[in-house]
């Protein structure tokens, strides 16, 4: 089993016009509401790849019940409701327009610590755990730190896909895999994210003080992998146009799902498969989904190429 967590879970509203312009009226061509959330998402891209996977996290009763329909979940009933996130998808030329609501505040003292007591107790029955996304107002940012520290302590690979002062803590985790974005990973080290080598540049660091592995996911330039001795950039030759807000949650489900099945994986085949994995959620206008067969004709055209050590100044 492969556990997700989602602290900060959402409805994911998908709106689809011909073209999106600011300022006037639109009719829109269709809607669609699911649940989400990163984690969710992840959950939902895994079980798609055939590996079983199970959501925890803080949510409402409602959307416990609407999640327990679609996948395995093991929630702490903490928020007083459940926020919306709106993208607005053009049909033209597959532009997205994205509008995420804050969320609700947690009030109760004792949610987190019944989160911790729900991840501990599914460790032992898990090959890997993703923590993801955002959190709710009242959960301080030490908490997805605290939760890896947990599942590494337990020998279980975790992938932390966090932002902003939590991120900064999950850095200090021995043997976490980090997974930011580039704007994300320059807001953590102060330094330029722009090429495969300034990426290394940035990471070396944080993989010397413990970190085990950093994947930074590049959008349509694809992803840099950096671990301890080793880096590599991979990519499509071509990057798709399409919905990214997805592209993400599918890379961390294929990264996870990788490093689920071997501690010492093959980080080419693991790379080429997370940037297949993501293109392959790009075509899809709703978050949470994949086109397998695109998934299948992609991968061999991934391009992935080992990294020259930085030298010092």
């Amino acid at each position: 089993m492969i556990l997700t967590v989602t602290m900060n879970p959402a409805y994911d509203m998908t709106y689809r016009v011909e073209r999106f312009d600011r300022g006037r009226a639109h009719r829109v061509r269709s809607v669609d509401q699911r649940i989400g959330g990163r984690g969710i998402n992840v959950t939902r891209v895994l079980n798609q790849l055939g590996r079983y996977a199970r959501a925890t996290g803080f949510s409402d009763h409602s959307f416990a019940a609407a999640a327990e329909l679609e996948m395995p979940v093991d929630f702490v009933h903490a928020l007083p409701w459940v926020r919306r996130t709106v993208v607005i998808s053009e049909s033209d030329d597959g532009t997205a327009t994205a509008l995420w609501e804050p969320g609700a505040r947690i009030s109760d003292a004792h949610a987190v610590e019944q989160l911790r007591v729900r991840v501990s107790g599914l460790l032992s029955d898990s090959s890997g755990v993703v923590i993801a996304g955002s959190l709710p107002g009242g959960v301080d940012v030490s908490v997805p730190a605290e939760l890896a520290r947990l599942a590494t302590d337990a020998g279980v690979p975790v992938v932390c896909d966090v932002d902003g002062p939590a991120l900064e803590l999950a850095a200090g985790v021995p043997g976490v895999v980090l997974m930011p974005n580039t704007e994300e990973l320059e807001r953590l080290t102060g330094m330029p994210a722009t090429t495969p080598t300034e990426i290394k540049a940035a990471v070396d660091p944080l993989v010397a003080r413990g970190v085990g592995a950093v994947i930074v996911t590049r959008g349509g330039a694809g992803m840099v992998a950096v671990t301890p001795g080793r880096a590599w950039s991979a990519a499509l030759p071509e990057p798709l146009a399409g919905n990214p807000t997805g592209a993400g949650d599918a890379a961390a489900a294929a990264v996870i799902a990788g490093l689920a099945r071997s501690r010492e994986p093959d980080w080419p085949a693991l790379l080429t498969d997370a940037v297949a994995t993501s293109a392959a959620a790009v075509v899809i206008p709703v978050a949470g989904e994949i086109d397998r067969a695109l998934r299948d004709r992609l991968a061999p055209t991934v391009r992935v190429t080992e990294l020259a050590a930085v030298r010092a100044p």
